[in-house]
């Protein structure tokens, strides 16, 4: 029997499938792809990602909003959160979690310098202002978060958390609720040694198409280290696709590229990676097979 994959984060919600989503699920069974976890970035995402798992028997759903989206997401999010969790098919909880790579502090500047070279008499704003935007941001972002957990505590399901230059603070706010809810950090491109500090609290990591990149060498170091059993692979389609798709759209079915790198990295065969990995999915998301 061929080795089989779980892609454990997709977007078949996007835009960027919507005139092939059956031929995209199709092409992902064929590659050996036999689970699909579609993710939702905020309220209307994520009722999207339950339907196409009502629509595809291989499909599944996780609900939540995306901390990027923070600012417009509502202040009181957790009633609606364990509405969607009730879904038999949701597995988990995200994505979530805390991203500090574009603060509003950024946008502002770059507007107030576009304004300035049409009005140079334009005021800039303080550094005082720009902080206490950044603050805001950070804030509404924790706060988000912090419902997340809190829903997944009861619940009894996991959240899948994106983190991006926030490390210490999306530590600090898990670790209150490790003992019940476990994350994903999704995408990770962090060395071995936060690898280590986020499977101490129980958690996991998880390895796009950057593992086959030219430039992902630090990637494939990280890997190398992480135990077999405390991983798991995903797309994050439509987004990095692995070589040799690189630069293009990706999609599901590319896992079996990453894969193959994988198992090189990890000097092991596809089905001894197959069954570890299928199988920390299996116990991270609980309803998945």
């Amino acid at each position: 029997m061929p080795p089989i994959f779980c892609d454990t984060h997709a977007h078949l919600d996007f835009p960027d499938f919507a005139t092939e989503l059956e031929q995209v699920v199709k092409r992902a069974e064929t590659a050996g792809i036999t689970r699909i976890i579609s993710i939702g970035t905020d309220l209307e995402s994520s009722r999207r990602a339950i339907q196409l798992a009502e629509r595809f028997p291989n499909v599944f759903a996780v609900v939540g909003w995306h901390p990027s989206h923070a600012m417009e997401a509502p202040s009181e999010l957790r009633p609606a959160l364990r509405e969607l969790a009730r879904h038999p098919k949701v597995v988990a909880l995200g994505e979530t979690g805390l991203d500090y790579h574009r603060l509003p502090s950024l946008s502002l500047k770059s507007k107030v310098q576009n304004l300035k070279s049409s009005s140079p008499e334009a005021p800039l704003p303080s550094e005082e202002s720009l902080a206490l935007e950044d603050e805001k941001y950070k804030a509404k972002q924790g706060e988000l978060f912090r419902q997340h957990l809190e829903v997944a505590k009861e619940v009894g399901l996991n959240c899948v958390i994106h983190q991006r230059d926030s490390l210490e603070d999306t530590i600090s706010q898990l670790q209150p609720f490790a003992a019940v809810v476990r994350g994903v950090f999704h995408c990770f491109a962090n060395d071995a040694q936060t690898m280590r500090r986020i499977l101490n609290l129980g958690s996991l990591v998880s390895f796009t198409g950057i593992l086959t990149f030219k430039n992902g060498q630090n990637i494939r170091d990280t890997l190398r280290q992480t135990p077999l059993d405390r991983f798991m692979l995903e797309t994050d389609c439509p987004y990095l696709a692995p070589v040799p798709y690189r630069g293009k759209r990706c999609e599901p079915a590319y896992v079996k590229e990453i894969s193959a790198v994988a198992a090189q990295v990890k000097e092991c065969s596809l089905q001894e990676l197959s069954e570890a990995t299928c199988e920390t999915a299996r116990r991270f998301f609980g309803k998945l097979f």
